[in-house]
């Protein structure tokens, strides 16, 4: 998705070679697993991170082309409004210190971006939702000027036949928001973890991401607020599944089951049930597998399996986990980060399906559950039955992540002690954010002390309300 496209819509002719093409890469990727032929180089990571640009009022600032221009730096890209921008790191080396390296990196590449801001009178905040933009914000007048974004709209209305998107969360507070076109998606800002696992391993891995979703989330809420409603703990969760409903299958799901034998599954459901979105035929090698990439460039599974490239060009296979909000700071997304790599490494290597014996239907009910209350959350696991989250994270899945990264051979250099500090003083983003808004009575002010608190670099369960 994050590819730039020529047409902003589509004819017959192009819905019927793009389907041709996307089969023909489809049957070449089953080759490939038939025969094993992935990379297997060693195992790497990498993280994207959606941020918000806004004014000294705290209100969104739609320039991020301006930004864009002036840093000229490729790892800061477009997102879908341009009141946001996207920050990426370097892939790095899955072993040793890697998570203080991506703090080092990213903390540097945000405070460029920042300096590139303020220069332009704004401020960037990693937030999961900006509890003061307006629904009115939400409109094409702000959509970010690239093809691909005009032919989603156009092609998710399309497929709508111009029926209105209609948002419908009942939290704290019921919210009901109705528009004609997509730009409700980009209400919701994330933080993505990409994970390059050994190759022959990578269905294990997926199915453990699947499973320890919920309980890393339950630990990172940071989106409580949407159009001056109190919501859920990850309003985005709910915000982004109700965002783009078409015909079909739910584009934005944890998906349909785990993957018994490999993740060809997941792209061989993806080429039998979902129809493309954005049927841009390419000029290119059906080994580079354009086709394929951007069909499921547009199913947005909260777990969701990429083919990539080495710098060799050998395939590779990555999960990109999505589930986890931007911010409150780098010390939390890392720690965050830290949580997701040792309970995932520690459950894909612990059984053969990879997912510590967690039915499927289990982890679908616990993410969801975790998504609306955080660690006031109750969630069923193997061994535990139904558990409250904050006793199930200190007294097993916290120690079992720190055996996780021991064996992934990455150092936890203290940043599962920030999760272990945040679920024992119950101190999340988004809790803090509601504590916050109860002592100092608007959304503005909350927000002025959120971005104090966000420039301190100190983790969230540090932050006095």
């Amino acid at each position: 998705m994050g590819e730039e496209i020529e047409a902003r819509g589509f004819s017959r002719e192009d819905k019927a070679r793009f389907s041709a093409r996307l089969a023909g890469e489809t049957r070449l990727l089953h080759e490939l697993f038939a025969r094993e032929k992935f990379s297997r180089a060693a195992p790497m990571l990498g993280f994207e991170i959606e941020t918000w640009i806004v004014d000294h009022n705290h209100f969104p600032a739609p320039i991020n082309q301006q930004i864009l221009e002036a840093l000229d730096d490729p790892l800061v890209v477009p997102e879908l409004s341009r009141f946001n921008v996207e920050l990426n790191c370097e892939p790095l080396a899955l072993s040793g210190d890697v998570l203080s390296r991506a703090l080092r990196d990213l903390t540097k590449l945000w405070t460029r971006c920042n300096e590139t801001a303020h220069r332009l009178d704004a401020n960037l905040v990693m937030i999961g939702t900006l509890p003061t933009i307006r629904d009115a914000d939400m409109s094409l007048a702000n959509i970010s000027p690239l093809n691909r974004y005009y032919a989603l709209n156009r092609e998710v209305l399309r497929q709508r036949r111009g029926l209105p998107l209609r948002v419908d969360i009942e939290g704290r507070d019921h919210l009901v928001s109705e528009h004609c076109d997509v730009m409700l998606e980009a209400a919701t800002t994330s933080f993505q973890i990409h994970l390059k696992p050994p190759a022959q391993f990578s269905r294990a891995y997926y199915n453990a991401s699947i499973a320890a979703s919920a309980p890393v989330l339950a630990a990172a809420g940071n989106a409580p607020f949407l159009f001056g409603k109190s919501l859920w703990e990850e309003t985005r969760i709910p915000l982004f599944e109700q965002a783009v409903v078409l015909p079909g299958p739910p584009r934005v799901s944890m998906g349909s089951s785990y993957a018994a034998h490999s993740l060809f599954e997941v792209f061989e459901e993806n080429h039998r049930v979902y129809e493309p979105l954005l049927p841009m035929a390419f000029d290119a090698p059906a080994g580079e597998f354009r086709h394929l990439r951007l069909h499921n460039g547009v199913i947005w599974r909260w777990n969701r399996p990429l083919v990539g490239f080495d710098a060799d060009g050998a395939p590779h296979l990555r999960i990109e986990h999505r589930a986890l909000p931007a911010g409150p700071t780098f010390v939390d997304m890392i720690a965050n980060a830290a949580f997701y790599l040792g309970l995932a490494h520690a459950l894909a290597v612990g059984c053969r399906k990879g997912a510590g014996g967690l039915a499927f239907d289990d982890a679908v009910s616990n993410f969801y559950a975790a998504a609306r209350l955080g660690l006031e959350a109750r969630l069923t696991w193997p061994g535990s039955g139904a558990i409250a989250a904050d006793k199930l994270l200190l007294e097993r899945l916290i120690p079992l992540a720190r055996e996780g990264l021991a064996d992934f051979d990455v150092a936890e250099d203290g940043f599962l002690d920030v999760i272990e500090a945040r679920v024992r003083t119950r101190q999340t983003g988004a809790a803090w954010q509601r504590r916050a808004l109860d002592k100092r009575g608007d959304l503005f002010a909350m927000m002025a002390a959120y971005c104090e608190g966000q420039r301190s670099g100190a983790p969230v369960h540090e932050w006095a309300v």
